[in-house]
């Protein structure tokens, strides 16, 4: 029996991709390629690793064991490159950066030509979640979180905060009229979270304290969509400095309530397992952004 990496990422692909086709265009090659070469590693194994139907693919015990092996095999090479690069003080290899969509496209995104330029070995990997997900599960090496990391196995390196503004666009004020008060807010069209509580608690001074529990009248599961509603005239928004800074300078958007504002500011922090194996090429990039944002 003679197993080549190239047999593990093969297989491993094809897992994580969830269809021969789909792992086929994530390692550049046809799909009936793929499929040979998963029937070649079966023949190997002498054992049969996944059921196929036309419709899906599942795993057998011995595939989920085999897989287990594989990415502990292939992430052990990965590893002992890495090693190999750190003696030659040249960070390479993937490293996977998973951050909500706003952060993503306002803070990330606008710097990648100038990291990609300083670190040419590095292959940056970009994916973004709106929801606090699993880093293990997505297969992230950092987690770019906005607001309070709750979950103790998980390192969380500080990277700043940003104050939350109310915002509106000028077209939707001069309709609707300019709130007051925070209790004039009960009067309009107010954008707010679907799936996230914390998003819909608006730090403003009025007679109930400084947190006011606002009831959306349009909800979404993403601030860059709640961003985008208020740039149409939609309604107010409470949004993050950071993704919409450009918006207020260029009068796109306007600050309502100043006044009431407690002068609260979000959290920014980038979280991973203690026990990484990549603290070269993530201090590289955690460093790097410190210094952006």
């Amino acid at each position: 029996m003679d197993i080549h990496s190239d047999d593990l990422k093969t297989f491993v692909a094809v897992i994580d991709s969830g269809t021969l086709s789909a792992a086929s265009v994530h390692l550049g090659q046809t799909t009936s390629g793929v499929s040979r070469a998963l029937s070649r590693l079966e023949d190997k194994l002498a054992t049969s690793l996944l059921t196929r139907t036309t419709r899906r693919m599942e795993l057998t015990e011995e595939g989920q064991l085999f897989l287990h092996k594989a990415r502990n095999i292939l992430a052990a090479m990965e590893e002992a490159e890495e090693a190999i690069r750190i003696r030659q003080q040249k960070p390479a290899g993937r490293l996977c950066v998973d951050a909500a969509s706003p952060f993503m496209l306002h803070c990330v995104v606008p710097h990648v030509a100038a990291f990609r330029a300083m670190y040419p070995e590095i292959r940056l990997q970009l994916s973004s979640n709106d929801q606090i997900d699993d880093v293990i599960e997505q297969r992230t090496d950092i987690a770019i979180r906005v607001g309070a990391v709750t979950d103790t196995t998980l390192h969380a390196h500080a990277l700043g905060s940003s104050p939350l503004f109310l915002l509106a666009s000028p077209a939707y004020l001069n309709a609707h009229g300019i709130p007051a008060s925070p209790e004039d807010l009960a009067g309009h069209v107010l954008l707010g979270y679907a799936h996230d509580e914390a998003g819909n608690h608006w730090p403003l001074r009025h007679a109930g304290g400084n947190s006011l529990d606002i009831t959306p009248t349009l909800t979404a599961t993403s601030g860059e969509t709640l961003r985008q509603l208020a740039l149409a005239g939609q309604g107010i928004a409470c949004l993050a400095e950071f993704m919409t800074r450009a918006d207020i300078e260029a009068g796109r958007l306007v600050k309502v309530l100043v006044g009431s504002y407690t002068g609260y500011r979000q959290q920014i922090h980038a979280v991973y397992y203690r026990n990484t194996q990549l603290s070269q090429r993530i201090r590289c990039f955690l460093d790097f952004l410190q210094q952006k944002l």
